[in-house]
């Protein structure tokens, strides 16, 4: 085997634009797995049933950061380990977290800050809550192939 062989992996595109993983530099990741993550959730839409559970109540003239790339972020950060809010000014530049969010990693806009984060997870009403539990059954269910008994 040649050792000199460059091992890449393929994720789905982002915005018509390719997305590997390589391993010989650049801008780098510590948390790759949050791309694995990513092709999960576009294969269940799980983020995107979530966003719809939720009543957006801001001020869309203060808006910086869509309901998705917030709830994304704070998903992807607290499955990677990363459940403290006050690891997003950490992660708000990394680019792997940006392209689970859907911007790109170089160039593309930084994630939300611990502040927004912390008045993001203060927004979500009970009801809010309970319509994303619902989600998240209903997902649990269609993952069968045959509905499971009582």
């Amino acid at each position: 085997m040649d050792s000199t062989a460059q091992t890449t992996l393929q994720f789905s595109p982002l915005a018509h634009k390719s997305v590997e993983a390589a391993f010989d530099g650049g801008a780098i990741t510590s948390d790759a797995g949050v791309l694995l993550l990513r092709e999960t959730d576009h294969q269940i839409g799980l983020i995107e049933s979530l966003v719809e559970a939720i009543r957006d109540t801001r001020d869309s003239r203060y808006v910086q950061h869509e309901l998705k790339v917030l709830l994304t972020q704070r998903i992807t950060q607290i499955a990677c380990g990363y459940e403290d809010a006050d690891d997003c000014d950490e992660l708000r530049a990394d680019p792997a977290f940006k392209m689970a969010a859907g911007h790109y990693p170089e160039t593309g806009e930084d994630l939300a800050s611990q502040p927004t984060i912390s008045r993001f997870e203060n927004m979500v009403s009970r009801t809010d809550l309970y319509r994303m539990a619902d989600v998240l059954g209903e997902k649990f269910i269609a993952s069968f192939h045959c509905r499971p008994g009582l």
